[in-house]
Protein backbone atom coordinates (compact mmCIF):
# COMPACT_ATOMS: atom_id res chain seq x y z
CA UNK A 1 0.00 0.00 0.00
CA UNK A 2 1.13 3.64 -0.49
CA UNK A 3 2.42 5.92 2.21
CA UNK A 4 -0.86 7.74 2.62
CA UNK A 5 -2.38 4.54 3.27
CA UNK A 6 0.15 4.04 6.01
CA UNK A 7 -0.42 7.48 6.93
CA UNK A 8 -4.00 7.16 7.61
CA UNK A 9 -3.45 4.01 9.40
CA UNK A 10 -0.38 5.36 12.00
CA UNK A 11 -3.68 8.03 13.15
CA UNK A 12 -4.48 4.44 14.74
CA UNK A 13 -1.66 4.51 17.02
CA UNK A 14 -1.12 8.15 17.56
CA UNK A 15 -4.70 8.36 18.73
CA UNK A 16 -4.40 5.25 21.12
CA UNK A 17 -1.55 6.68 23.06
CA UNK A 18 -4.10 9.48 24.13
CA UNK A 19 -5.40 6.80 26.99
CA UNK A 20 -2.32 7.64 28.48
CA UNK A 21 -3.22 11.24 28.95
CA UNK A 22 -5.09 11.97 31.99
CA UNK A 23 -8.98 12.46 31.54
CA UNK A 24 -8.77 16.29 32.41
CA UNK A 25 -6.48 17.31 29.92
CA UNK A 26 -8.17 15.23 27.38
CA UNK A 27 -11.23 17.42 28.28
CA UNK A 28 -9.62 20.76 28.19
CA UNK A 29 -10.12 23.16 25.12
CA UNK A 30 -6.44 22.95 23.10
CA UNK A 31 -7.16 26.86 23.25
CA UNK A 32 -9.76 29.49 24.07
CA UNK A 33 -13.03 28.73 21.83
CA UNK A 34 -11.45 26.07 20.57
CA UNK A 35 -12.36 21.78 20.72
CA UNK A 36 -11.11 19.62 23.57
CA UNK A 37 -8.55 16.94 22.17
CA UNK A 38 -12.20 14.57 23.38
CA UNK A 39 -14.22 16.20 20.44
CA UNK A 40 -11.14 16.47 18.31
CA UNK A 41 -10.89 12.66 18.24
CA UNK A 42 -14.90 12.83 17.92
CA UNK A 43 -14.71 14.87 14.88
CA UNK A 44 -12.40 12.48 13.49
CA UNK A 45 -14.45 9.64 14.08
CA UNK A 46 -17.67 11.66 13.35
CA UNK A 47 -15.71 12.29 9.73
CA UNK A 48 -14.76 8.52 8.92
CA UNK A 49 -18.03 7.23 10.00
CA UNK A 50 -19.44 9.61 7.37
CA UNK A 51 -17.06 8.19 4.85
CA UNK A 52 -17.36 5.41 5.25
CA UNK A 53 -21.19 5.01 4.89
CA UNK A 54 -21.70 7.84 2.65
CA UNK A 55 -18.63 7.62 -0.19
CA UNK A 56 -16.47 4.36 0.19
CA UNK A 57 -19.23 2.15 -0.98
CA UNK A 58 -20.00 4.41 -4.15
CA UNK A 59 -16.26 4.65 -4.95
CA UNK A 60 -15.81 3.62 -8.38
CA UNK A 61 -14.96 3.65 -11.89
CA UNK A 62 -17.00 6.51 -13.37
CA UNK A 63 -18.89 7.23 -9.69
CA UNK A 64 -20.24 10.67 -8.70
CA UNK A 65 -20.05 10.68 -5.17
CA UNK A 66 -22.44 13.29 -2.65
CA UNK A 67 -21.04 16.08 -2.14
CA UNK A 68 -19.32 16.64 1.32
CA UNK A 69 -21.95 18.09 3.77
CA UNK A 70 -21.28 21.77 5.13
CA UNK A 71 -18.51 21.68 7.20
CA UNK A 72 -19.73 23.46 9.98
CA UNK A 73 -23.65 21.42 10.16
CA UNK A 74 -21.48 18.20 10.14
CA UNK A 75 -18.98 19.33 13.08
CA UNK A 76 -21.78 20.48 14.51
CA UNK A 77 -23.41 17.08 14.77
CA UNK A 78 -19.84 15.39 15.24
CA UNK A 79 -19.63 17.12 18.52
CA UNK A 80 -23.07 16.84 19.40
CA UNK A 81 -22.74 13.12 18.62
CA UNK A 82 -20.16 12.82 21.51
CA UNK A 83 -22.51 13.18 24.40
CA UNK A 84 -22.60 10.97 27.04
CA UNK A 85 -19.15 9.18 26.14
CA UNK A 86 -16.01 9.11 27.84
CA UNK A 87 -12.87 9.64 26.41
CA UNK A 88 -12.09 5.89 26.31
CA UNK A 89 -15.38 5.51 24.58
CA UNK A 90 -14.59 7.84 22.05
CA UNK A 91 -10.57 6.82 21.80
CA UNK A 92 -12.28 3.07 20.83
CA UNK A 93 -14.90 3.99 18.37
CA UNK A 94 -12.13 5.93 16.46
CA UNK A 95 -9.91 3.35 16.25
CA UNK A 96 -12.18 1.03 15.61
CA UNK A 97 -13.91 2.89 13.15
CA UNK A 98 -10.56 3.75 11.16
CA UNK A 99 -10.18 -0.13 10.93
CA UNK A 100 -13.12 -0.58 9.15
CA UNK A 101 -12.82 2.46 6.86
CA UNK A 102 -9.04 1.40 6.33
CA UNK A 103 -10.32 -2.34 5.51
CA UNK A 104 -13.17 -1.10 3.24
CA UNK A 105 -11.52 1.55 0.89
CA UNK A 106 -8.12 -0.73 0.35
CA UNK A 107 -11.04 -3.50 -2.06
CA UNK A 108 -11.33 -0.32 -3.72
CA UNK A 109 -9.62 -0.65 -7.21
CA UNK A 110 -6.66 1.05 -7.10
CA UNK A 111 -6.87 2.15 -10.80
CA UNK A 112 -10.89 3.30 -10.53
CA UNK A 113 -11.42 7.21 -10.85
CA UNK A 114 -14.47 9.06 -9.46
CA UNK A 115 -15.85 12.79 -9.20
CA UNK A 116 -16.94 14.30 -5.66
CA UNK A 117 -20.22 16.36 -6.10
CA UNK A 118 -20.30 18.74 -8.65
CA UNK A 119 -16.35 18.75 -8.97
CA UNK A 120 -14.48 18.06 -11.76
CA UNK A 121 -11.87 16.23 -10.55
CA UNK A 122 -11.58 12.82 -10.69
CA UNK A 123 -10.24 11.15 -7.49
CA UNK A 124 -8.73 7.43 -6.78
CA UNK A 125 -9.52 6.05 -3.42
CA UNK A 126 -5.52 7.00 -2.49
CA UNK A 127 -6.52 10.97 -3.57
CA UNK A 128 -9.88 10.68 -1.63
CA UNK A 129 -8.14 9.73 1.70
CA UNK A 130 -4.84 11.89 1.05
CA UNK A 131 -7.55 14.83 1.71
CA UNK A 132 -7.97 13.37 5.93
CA UNK A 133 -4.75 12.53 5.95
CA UNK A 134 -3.37 16.17 5.60
CA UNK A 135 -7.20 16.94 8.15
CA UNK A 136 -5.33 14.16 10.39
CA UNK A 137 -1.58 15.82 10.25
CA UNK A 138 -3.27 19.57 10.95
CA UNK A 139 -5.41 17.88 14.41
CA UNK A 140 -2.55 15.56 15.44
CA UNK A 141 -0.61 18.46 15.65
CA UNK A 142 -3.14 20.87 17.79
CA UNK A 143 -2.76 17.87 20.62
CA UNK A 144 0.86 17.57 19.75
CA UNK A 145 1.25 21.34 20.63
CA UNK A 146 -1.53 21.66 23.24
CA UNK A 147 0.34 18.35 25.43
CA UNK A 148 3.55 20.08 24.87
CA UNK A 149 2.56 22.67 26.35
CA UNK A 150 0.32 21.21 29.27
Amino acid sequence: MSNVFTAYESTIAAVSELKKVEEQTLNTPIKEDAWSIREIIGHMYYWDDYNLHNMVSQMQQGANLPAFPDHDTQNEKAIQSLEGKTVDEIIELFMERRKQLLEKIRTVDKNDRFTIGSGKRKFSAESFLKIFTKHDEHHLKQIKDFLAAA
